[in-house]
């Protein structure tokens, strides 16, 4: 049996745009931080993802270490089945992340690490509220109500290469990704008793996906651009 040709080889990694976003989120990953540690090594801290609209999506908490998660969350290695289906990589060009570095060589217990993240975290979760149009982020589990805090300084990053960033931005992308994202998460709700926090998500993507759509429908003065019969595309 002849051998196939080399040309027919199956391409190794994977693809050149998705090697790309990771290289840029390693890099964002690897930013010195004021003391001159890469803010992905910090054990303890907080994250936010934001839209291609500047609009908060997720906000998330960690005492493993920023890289690790953060990296398990974009690139889909989320280990619960109902996680995987409520964010959707594609939608987060930007992440901001608040290391608290002051808990790193906390391992005496002088002070209580668990209480200052949580309150971190709901700190962040207040603050990215206030700057969400929908006053809501894509959680699916309640952030407990915890005593502000005064932030650490925080580093803000796009994860999105320059040349990649038009066509990812682009709406009619983002409109059919969001879609599937929201048959996804239904299915999974149809299948399984699901929390309150779980339905809230469904309804916070489908408000979000019927703004994006009106928005590009409105771009076209309500008009959809149609094609006579027999006339070329």
């Amino acid at each position: 049996m002849p051998r196939e040709s080399s040309d027919h080889k199956q391409p190794r990694g994977v693809p050149q745009d998705v090697a790309a976003i990771r290289h840029k989120i390693r890099t964002f990953l690897n930013t010195l931080a004021p003391n001159g540690k890469k803010v992905g090594n910090a054990k303890w801290g907080v994250y936010a993802f934001y839209n291609y609209d500047g609009e908060p999506i997720y906000v998330g908490q960690t005492n493993e270490m920023l890289r690790s998660r953060i990296s398990r969350h974009l690139t889909n290695q989320r280990t619960d089945a109902v996680a995987m289906n409520v964010l959707d990589p594609f939608e987060v060009a930007e992440i901001e992340v608040w290391p608290l570095w002051e808990l790193q060589n906390n391992a005496s217990g002088d002070v209580d690490s668990k209480a200052i993240l949580n309150s971190a975290e709901y700190t962040v979760f207040r603050l990215v509220l206030k700057k969400s149009s929908f006053k809501a982020v894509l959680n699916e589990g309640e952030i407990p109500k915890a005593k502000p805090l005064k932030l650490p300084p925080s580093i803000r990053g796009c994860i999105i290469p320059e040349d990649l960033y038009p066509q990812r931005k682009h709406p009619d992308v983002r409109i059919a990704r969001r879609a599937t994202t929201i048959a996804a998460l239904a299915r999974v709700i149809s299948e399984r008793e699901v929390s309150k926090g779980l339905r809230r998500t469904l309804n916070t993507q489908a408000e979000r996906l019927q703004r994006l759509a009106k928005q590009r429908y409105d771009e076209f003065g309500g008009n959809v651009p149609t094609i006579d019969p027999g006339q070329e595309v």
